[in-house]
């Protein structure tokens, strides 16, 4: 099945110690909002397309992770979010405020109290001279927040990640598990509605990545902040609401948890393609050599999908290249039209 890019998840969550309390969009708007996005990077005389047209929305309180293969754009796409690549076309909002057109001023305000970065280097999350505790406190003292007040909601947030005991240890005496908990402190120091994640889990070993994207999931519904995670980890779709698969630059599916009833407490993973709103659809090269795309027939259209069927096999001395008798039956995708 292949669903439009819009998200029908619940467009916000409830807040905790009025956090994510900023919020510019409009009662059933998406916290983020991407339109026909492009990005090209123009390195000496050549020209290359991160992004092709990405559609997306994501909705405010969500929990949601981004894979793709390596130069497939995802971290491009997070860069743009965090406020540090500028678009080359398109449109981009983040809580109502467009980052397209944006002052400088206004950009250095954004990155500061409106969003929050957790990078994949464990050494670029953390001054390497501060305790955790200084380093959650340090975007708080660049904000101009008083000593008092950082030190409350540096205490608020080492509780929150059952860090209390290692409030006074540096960096180098922490496990690199430890280390990105505390950079996710870092990240929500000023209380920002939207935390971007870039590869968390890069560096560290599965235990500790799971650990990880726990303390991602307990942020996400203790503070009611939206996050959003870039990751090469396979089992990503455990912790998150939802996964949004990018290749070649675009949107190619999405994929969603959902509890089975046969078993109970077991879950299984669903793909969908998705069509954008230019209409496009990009097709898993395993799902093209599948359904053999050169016999392909449209079945049929109804109210809110469209349903791919496998053309009737013709006789074999009626095609150039007949279908091996070996090859097992095409499945029938489905997929809905792009929401207006």
């Amino acid at each position: 099945m292949v669903n439009s890019q819009s998200s029908n998840l619940q467009s916000s969550r409830e807040t905790v110690n009025g956090d994510a309390a900023f919020d510019g969009t409009r009662e059933g708007e998406a916290y983020i909002q991407c339109r026909d996005l492009f990005k090209i990077f123009k390195p000496a005389d050549l020209e290359v397309v991160a992004l092709r047209g990405v559609d997306l929305d994501v909705a405010a309180g969500e929990l949601m992770a981004i894979v793709g293969a390596s130069g497939s754009g995802k971290s491009t796409l997070l860069n743009i979010l965090a406020g540090l690549e500028s678009p080359s076309a398109g449109q981009v909002y983040v809580g109502g405020r467009d980052l397209l057109d944006i002052t400088d001023r206004d950009l250095v305000q954004y990155r500061r109290s409106e969003v929050g970065f957790v990078w994949q280097a464990t050494a670029r999350n953390l001054v390497p001279y501060l305790t955790v505790q200084e380093n959650i406190e340090l975007p708080q003292a660049i904000a101009g927040v008083n000593r008092r007040e950082r030190r409350v909601r540096a205490q608020e947030l080492l509780q929150a990640m059952h860090m209390e005991d290692k409030a006074r240890r540096l960096p180098n005496q922490l496990s690199g598990g430890e280390q990105q908990r505390a950079a996710i402190g870092v990240g929500l120091a000023n209380r920002p509605p939207l935390l971007l994640a870039d590869e968390p889990t890069g560096e560290l070993d599965t235990q500790m990545a799971i650990e990880v994207f726990q303390m991602l999931g307990q942020m996400n519904r203790v503070f009611g902040v939206t996050v959003v995670i870039v990751t090469h980890y396979p089992g990503v779709a455990q912790y998150v609401d939802r996964v949004v698969h990018i290749r070649d630059g675009r949107i190619s599916s999405e994929s969603y948890l959902q509890s089975t009833f046969q078993r109970s407490g077991v879950s299984s993973e669903h793909e969908f393609l998705v069509v954008d709103r230019a209409g496009r659809l990009q097709l898993p090269q395993e799902c093209i050599a599948e359904l053999q795309l050169s016999g392909l027939a449209l079945a049929e259209v109804e109210e809110d999908r469209v349903i791919i069927t496998k053309a009737p096999l013709l006789p074999r001395d009626s095609v150039d290249h007949p279908r091996p008798e070996t090859a097992s039956p095409a499945r029938r995708p489905e997929f809905s039209r792009p929401a207006d």
